[in-house]
């Protein structure tokens, strides 16, 4: 039976977890998440080597030129932010430090994509003003922003706020022990 079918029979089976199967979990679930959003940005980074090499550099103007290199090295970074973790989790290999690897890992991917929507509203920038106009541009990359922020950031850091813990802070579980 494979791992992960094992960890989903006995969160079924048993409601609690103990901390290193949670730790094990939400990092498998984190390094899966990753897996999702690197093509992407890879993709991106890949187009955004390749310009300069093309034609049209010559008729690029400075503003072109500076959106352009905004676009890059955010592609850049996030690129490097989003493949930490599994680095990490290579070089970190069975050195039984994963809740910090976790919190690292979690950063890590949470810069990444901040990183990845700089990388995209400049690329969009940079693409609807050499195609449309420049007001066109900086309203389509300041709405794909603006959307990207929210159902990227906003909205599920809101959520959070919401939302009870996966796990209450031990005292809590201290004192719901001594209820039972």
């Amino acid at each position: 039976m494979s791992e992960l079918g094992a960890t989903r029979r006995r969160r079924e089976d048993a409601p609690e977890e103990t901390r290193k199967e949670r730790i094990d979990r939400e990092l498998l679930e984190l390094l899966n998440e990753l897996r999702v959003a690197l093509p992407g940005v890879q993709f991106l980074f890949a187009f955004l080597l390749i310009v300069p090499f093309q034609q049209t550099r010559d008729t690029l103007d400075d503003f072109h030129r500076d959106v352009y290199y905004v676009a890059l090295l955010g592609a850049a970074v996030a690129t490097g932010l989003l493949i930490a973790p599994a680095a990490q989790h290579r070089v970190l290999f069975r050195q039984k430090d994963k809740e910090r690897l976790l919190r690292r890992s979690n950063r890590s991917a949470l810069c990444g994509l901040i990183a990845l929507v700089v990388a995209i509203c400049a690329s969009l920038l940079l693409v609807t003003d050499v195609l449309f106009s420049r007001g066109q541009a900086w309203l389509t990359a300041g709405g794909v922003a603006a959307l990207l922020a929210y159902w990227w950031i906003a909205m599920p850091f809101w959520r959070r706020a919401r939302t009870e813990l996966d796990e209450p802070p031990a005292e809590h579980r201290e004192q719901a022990r001594h209820r039972s």
